[in-house]
């Protein structure tokens, strides 16, 4: 958060979304005391009511919005006001047809539901700005108002549209990007293959559907174009209201979770004043309190280490998932401090009240349809309590010494078709690696490959960097160079920024720190493994992926035990400049995975914050003045701690240590730099 647009309320932020246009007026009354009674402090309003604020074009009615606002600061209670634009009115689309979004075959999409707009139409782009500043000449004085709260998950239904505009919009990128010189774009594509040369930027068009497969760095460039272009409707939406509220923050809510890649948000998250994240659940993932604390920790990252706003979660089931499995107890509130503990100073919902219509009727909410009476309201009341205890966390960071390298440009390029293996999936082969760490009690900043204070951190993962540029690679070189030790994921380092195989051997940019040089991929079939021998596990094995690697200065950790590359090294470390890199070859079985960094993070000096059972989660945040050791138990047995200070959520004392209740959670003040956090 900036020192000149900060969120100025006290305490940990509590809310959702609040959407009391969907209700009859008389109920009003009982959401502010039901929300006074769970101790919300702040909600966001507004987002989808564009076509109640502006009945037509240029017509606006504000007296529900006024009623709305005046009546939640009547009750102390703060308003993330929303500018409507993820949903334009009926009205919109039977004036300006040609704004409605085209898929890669062609097909005109019809509006319906939310984002069923093209983001590059300038009629769209004229609508928006002129329902954000009305909304902004109204509001930017109004006390309820504390931060502006732009758009709804921008590129979550719209990310990329094919119509003749995009295309336009899409070739004056190109020439900003490329100088104006088709040349250049020619060879930054690589367009003698099949044909491809551009003689004029007009035969140029969006990577629509085709009879064979793609240009990559075509496709490659197209997601970057995507992305900057949903951007621009943000700052030009975030200029509106700041000319308005100069000092008020202005927030849009990222998506990062498993499963949404649309947007490069090391490009979006300096343009915002606040970042704020929403993240679900996927019912079939057996370990998604790992999910939280990845998300958590990547959003913290993009948010420059500052605390960040949890804008959405929700308290029990979605609607989206083919099963939607509905939350266990204490489950909820699990959740909601796992993303406290991962840097988050504000908790909300999707949403206030459970919808009884529309599509998504069968979402969770604060308020469930069975009312109060409800275990989820019992649980969403405690979860206010639980965060008003934790006040003076607010503010906090979370001190790392092991940063793991994030790139959405790597994940976009090793996911294009024609790679050796289909199989590989960024966010995966990245949450494999965070794993062990998260369960060992790791603290883990995500940095991006040209981060140019790498030298904070004594050890540096790169779980999956297909496609790097030079300037990264130089970077995690001097990294090395300089006495840090480096860890390496296979297929690393393999093509530069414009997705050119980099010649030579492999992996690439990294031949020379990793002291390896690799000649031919050997992907493994669904299914299939080997066996891995040497310093590792007796019962070592490797699924996806194995290559064809001979040592030029590296040490072998491990080999093949058997299959086509047996006797050839899998895992390797080097000694170079003042510091280690190490390379990982293959995908070893989670265990072996967890031994092996285990002695990467143990040979760099990497100590856990605390020592912990099993299943119990273990985070620091540090303050001004104290630490505060998050503890999170998982496996629904509890545990004893060894902590020294108050536990903030009962305000009880601890001395020596701290009872961690069956499935809880505890929260202990020490002194800065006690046990583990130095």
């Amino acid at each position: 958060m900036t020192t000149e647009r900060r969120l100025r309320l006290p305490g940990i932020a509590f809310g959702g979304d609040y959407n009391p246009e969907q209700w009859p007026e008389e109920v009003w009354a009982e959401d502010m005391a039901l929300m006074r009674e769970a101790g919300v402090t702040m909600v966001s309003v507004g987002i989808f009511s564009w076509a109640l604020l502006e009945p037509s074009e240029g017509v606006h009615d504000f007296a529900r919005t006024d009623r709305i606002l005046d009546l939640l600061h009547e009750n102390g209670i703060a308003a993330d006001l929303a500018t409507p634009t993820a949903a334009p009115p009926a009205w919109f689309f039977k004036a300006h047809p040609d704004a409605l979004p085209v898929d890669r075959d062609g097909r005109t999409l019809s509006y319906g539901s939310r984002q069923t707009f093209c983001p590059s139409s300038p009629a769209y782009r004229t609508a928006a700005l002129r329902i954000a500043g009305a909304l902004a000449e109204r509001y930017a004085d109004h006390p309820a108002v504390a931060m502006w709260h732009v758009h709804n998950e921008y590129g979550c239904h719209n990310a990329e549209c094919f119509c003749d505009t995009s295309a336009a919009a899409f070739r004056r990128w190109l020439k900003t990007k490329y100088g104006d010189d088709l040349n250049a774009l020619n060879h930054a594509w690589g367009t003698t293959f099949w044909s491809q040369w551009y003689y004029d930027w007009e035969e140029i068009i969006p990577p629509r559907a085709t009879g064979a497969d793609p240009n990559p760095t075509h496709r490659l460039d197209w997601r970057r174009f995507c992305s900057d272009e949903l951007l621009s409707l943000y700052t030009a939406e975030r200029e509106v209201l700041r000319r308005a509220a100069p000092d008020l923050p202005v927030t849009t809510n990222f998506m990062v979770m498993h499963n949404f890649d649309a947007l490069d948000y090391w490009r979006w998250a300096p343009e915002l004043d606040i970042v704020s994240n929403d993240h679900y659940l996927r019912s079939t993932d057996p370990q998604s309190e790992t999910d939280i604390a990845l998300c958590g920790d990547l959003v913290r990252s993009l948010a420059g280490g500052r605390p960040w706003l949890l804008m959405e979660h929700s308290t029990g089931a979605v609607n989206w998932q083919p099963v939607n499995r509905a939350k266990g107890p204490g489950e909820m509130r699990r959740n909601a401090l796992a993303h406290v503990a991962h840097g988050a100073d504000g908790i909300a919902y999707f949403q206030w009240r459970a919808a009884k219509a529309g599509a998504e009727q069968w979402h969770s909410a604060m308020l469930p349809h069975a009312g109060t009476d409800s275990r989820i309201w019992q649980e969403v009341v405690r979860l206010g309590a639980d965060l008003r205890a934790l006040a003076e966390v607010r503010g906090s960071t979370n001190p790392a010494r092991v940063a793991v390298v994030w790139d959405w440009n790597a994940r976009w390029a090793l996911e294009l078709p024609c790679q050796p293996s289909g199989e590989l999936r960024f966010q995966d082969l990245v949450r494999d690696w965070y794993t062990p760490l998260w369960k060992a009690g790791v603290a883990v900043d995500f940095v991006r490959p040209d981060a140019p204070d790498l030298d904070r951190y004594q050890l540096v993962l790169v779980p999956s960097l297909y496609l790097v540029d030079e300037g990264g690679a130089a970077g995690l070189a001097a990294f090395v160079e300089g006495g840090g030790t480096l860890a390496v994921g296979f297929h690393s380092g393999a093509v530069d920024e414009n997705c050119h195989v980099r010649l030579g051997g492999y992996p690439g940019a990294f031949r020379a720190i990793l002291g390896v040089h690799g000649d031919e991929p050997f992907p493994l079939l669904p299914g299939e493994s080997v066996g891995l021998a040497g310093q590792v596990p007796k019962d070592a094995t490797a699924d996806l992926w194995t290559e064809h690697i001979r040592l030029t200065g590296a040490e072998a950790v491990a080999a093949y035990a058997d299959g086509p590359l047996a006797g050839v090294p899998a895992i390797t470390r080097h000694a170079y400049g003042s510091g280690t890199a190490w390379y990982v070859a293959t995908h070893p079985d989670p265990a072996t995975l967890a031994t092996v960094l285990g002695r990467v993070r143990e040979e760099a000096g990497v100590r856990p914050e605390r020592e912990v059972p099993a299943g119990v989660e273990v985070v620091r945040r540090r303050g001004a003045g104290a630490d505060y050791l998050f503890l999170i138990d998982h496996t629904g047995r509890g545990a004893e701690i060894p902590a020294d200070g108050v536990e903030l959520l009962t305000g009880k004392p601890v001395v020596g240590s701290v009872t961690l209740p069956a499935g809880g959670v505890a929260v202990v003040r020490e002194p800065v730099g006690g046990p583990g956090g130095e």
